[in-house]
């Protein structure tokens, strides 16, 4: 079973969708246009439409023709729909309309294979048992996903499993990628304020620079990984802000540090917090600085579960080909607030090739490819179709 013949002829449908997301973008809790497009397409699909999750979240409900009778007797489908602070840097004709504001992750692109599946499925309805096509705002940096389902999704829209699917620029368009276990890290940011003495840059002993410090709590830092971690475990300690001082010859009195962790299993990243903390205690005490450290746990790692991922590769084949379907992908030291949902059901995250030429995710230059629109969109259909 190809692509389905209906979702070739949503083709152009679906990529002016697309690029009518791509024009309009709007970040996290902000995408009112893009949530009032969700609600009037499923609305003429004849889809039950609920608003107001977290925000800006839509959930279309659609009842198959049959009554559930399998394994599932509902299942969750979820694409994402916010856009990222970028500026865009395409010349296109649907490029941004919105200055500092850019779907350059692909989300306009997730937002339209699932309508698009939507609709496909409203026309046949050949599966028994219920369907949520969920529409989530807010995955980048602020956990949409969380708020969902701390709102209440799944009390309010159960489900015996759920799916998610992300476009992966530089693999094969069209191909498809999934594993059980780990496939995104999770997401841990940090903040370390460091206090000494400010003094007169040429005369640096008569102060504590906390220039200096922050210089051996960066290197330390790098041991977490290299030589206390097992290196079977992957694991990234990133300090990505150092803000300090304000002129060429004063020291100044405090400097601050702002970075990342990822991890994938909770005993490293509980190893993580607790040795960060010793190391900038103790620096900056050998130093004869005064420190404060801020650890925040922002997303859990993206674990799949083995028979989700199983059936997700079948169907994936059964679109595309068995031989394009990847099924021991490396996981990505990326996040993905979709864990929230997998903590709470049974589920798998999909990835799907993008092109092996296509500008990386969160690139200015990124646009995400409309030849995969009927691909992915075909992957999900046949995901109810078959599953129910």
């Amino acid at each position: 079973m190809p692509i389905i013949s209906r979702m070739v002829e949503f083709h152009d449908l679906l990529t002016g969708w697309r690029r009518d997301l791509h024009a309009n973008p709007q970040t996290a809790f902000e995408e009112t246009y893009a949530s009032d497009f969700i609600a009037a397409r499923l609305q003429e699909f004849g889809l039950r439409v609920h608003r107001g999750l977290a925000k800006t979240g839509v959930v279309g409900t659609l009842e198959g023709s049959k009554p559930a009778s399998g394994e599932l007797s509902a299942v969750g489908l979820r694409a994402d729909i916010d856009a990222l602070d970028v500026q865009e840097e395409n010349d296109l004709a649907y490029k941004s309309q919105h200055p500092g504001k850019m779907h350059a992750c692909g989300h306009d692109g997730h937002t339209a294979m699932l309508l698009g599946a939507a609709k496909y499925l409203a026309e046949r309805r050949n599966f028994a048992g219920t369907v949520h096509f969920i529409f989530q705002p807010a995955e980048e940096n602020e956990g949409g996903g969380r708020v969902m389902v701390e709102e209440g999704l799944f009390d309010e829209f159960p489900v015996d499993a759920v799916f998610g699917m992300h476009n992966w620029p530089g693999m094969p368009a069209g191909e498809f990628a999934v594993t059980s276990g780990p496939i995104m890290a999770a997401y841990d940011v940090f903040e370390i304020v460091i206090r000494g003495t400010g003094a007169h840059g040429a005369m640096p002993h008569q102060g504590i620079d906390p220039i200096v410090v922050a210089a051996h709590v960066v290197t330390a830092l790098q041991t977490i990984a290299s030589r206390n971690t097992d290196p079977m475990d992957r694991i990234v300690v990133t300090v990505s802000q150092i803000h300090a001082g304000d002129t060429w010859n004063v020291i100044p009195s405090e400097a601050t540090l702002r970075g990342t962790t990822r991890t994938f299993r909770e005993s490293v990243q509980d190893m993580v917090e607790a040795k960060m903390g010793q190391i900038v205690a103790g620096v900056c005490d050998a130093l004869g600085a005064e420190s404060e450290f801020r650890y925040e746990r922002r997303y859990p790692a993206t674990v799949n579960t083995e028979q989700e991922s199983r059936w997700a590769a079948e169907v994936a084949g059964q679109v595309v080909g068995p031989d394009k379907v990847v099924r021991d992908p490396a996981p990505h030291m990326g996040s993905e607030d979709f864990a929230f949902m997998l903590r709470e059901r049974p589920g798998s995250y999909i990835w799907i090739g993008n092109g092996t030429d296509a500008a990386g995710v969160h690139n200015s230059r990124y646009d995400f490819n409309d030849e995969i629109l009927p691909i992915g969109a075909s992957y999900w259909a046949r995901l109810v179709e078959t599953l129910m």
